[in-house]
């Protein structure tokens, strides 16, 4: 286990979860689905049984370090890695990587966002230990895939090379990645039985990944290349903010995954969602007679069906003749917006920005 890292990638906004999640505290740092655990407590918990608490590397946007220190006590600051400005995945990749490396050579790497929801961790944990197997002595670059359950339009998808094995958690070759396509187009996938749901979480050893990053991304393997005498240093901080600002804005799937030969993907089962919309979060909180996922206890309900309600404990509220709608009352905020319609939250967000000003977001 000393050579097993795990990378949780918890930067981001959630702006899809707004009045929710807000700029100040975003949905990985909130108890979302009332469980009693924020988000990256669960996954952080989830990583303790794959590699030491040790090895586990948390990279953030440099508002969110306290909160992730209080959030995860265990951690050492060390552990915590605090990026200057918003650049999506390939940036944060390259940053921990590098740190890796200087830490264990022979480290594997198990990258994941903070906010998934994995309903069989026996199985998660079971799917990573083998991809730890398949990737710490190659020269591959390993994703999980989700054998999809209906043809859903808001996920990636993975076209993979089919040799007809039966397996549980087969690796097979990636032909293809796809964007979120439209309905048609997700039927089609599902009928073929050659794709999978883009997990987004990676697996590979600490030497595979930088070796793609020189290929595909070599400006920026050179720019985080640069700060190796600096890492672990008074001067990493600085180092970072330089590097930060030098940066593409570009992800790991398009910079390296899209483009590499030696990417593979692992078919799995754990009950996996992306919590990504409120749409995806109903489907993880309990149901009342009508269909109605509430979190709130004063909430009273008539001829309402279909809807997420989620209210603070204590305050009162009453909804009456509403179907399929999303009711959010967070810090004096109230969203009401037909659960049809949930894509425009962030279209909202960005109106409120420019109407009402920063402090509503």
């Amino acid at each position: 286990m000393k050579n097993n890292y795990c990378v949780i990638m918890a930067g981001g906004i959630g702006s899809r979860f707004w009045p929710l999640s807000r700029n100040a505290r975003p949905k990985q740092f909130l108890d979302i689905l009332g469980t009693g655990k924020t988000l990256i407590q669960q996954t952080y918990e989830r990583f303790l049984k794959i590699c030491p608490k040790e090895n586990i590397i948390i990279v953030t946007n440099a508002d969110y370090t306290k909160l992730v220190l209080e959030q995860l006590p265990d951690l050492k600051p060390d552990q915590v890695l605090a990026e200057p400005l918003r650049r999506n995945t390939a940036p944060c990749i390259a940053y921990a990587a590098q740190k890796i490396l200087l830490r264990n050579p022979n480290a594997n790497m198990v990258v994941a966002p903070s906010d998934h929801v994995i309903l069989n961790e026996v199985s998660f944990t079971d799917a990573i230990l083998k991809c730890f197997e398949f990737t710490k002595d190659q020269d591959s670059l390993l994703t999980l895939g989700i054998k999809p359950s209906r043809p859903d339009t808001g996920y990636g998808y993975i076209q993979f090379i089919d040799d007809k094995t039966e397996a549980t958690n087969k690796v097979s070759k990636v032909k293809t990645f796809t964007e979120k396509p439209d309905l048609e187009m997700a039927k089609f996938f599902l009928q073929t039985g050659e794709f999978l749901w883009n997990a987004g979480i990676f697996i590979w050893n600490v030497q595979a990944i930088l070796k793609a990053m020189k290929e595909h991304l070599p400006e920026m393997d050179a720019i985080f290349s640069e700060g190796i005498s600096l890492y672990d240093t008074p001067a990493e901080e600085a180092f970072i903010r330089k590097a930060y600002q030098q940066c593409t804005n570009i992800s790991i799937d398009f910079g390296v995954m899209e483009k590499a030969k030696n990417v593979f993907v692992m078919s799995s089962e754990f009950g996996w969602s992306d919590l990504g919309t409120y749409g995806s979060l109903y489907e993880h909180v309990h149901h009342d007679d009508h269909k109605n996922a509430i979190v709130g206890k004063q909430v009273m309900t008539y001829d309402t069906y279909n809807c997420i309600v989620n209210v603070p404990k204590d305050k009162l509220v009453v909804l009456q003749g509403l179907d399929d709608y999303i009711v959010v009352e967070s810090d004096h905020i109230l969203l009401v917006c037909r659960k049809t319609d949930e894509q425009q939250i962030r279209q909202f967000v960005n109106d409120v920005k420019l109407k009402k000003g920063e402090k509503f977001l």
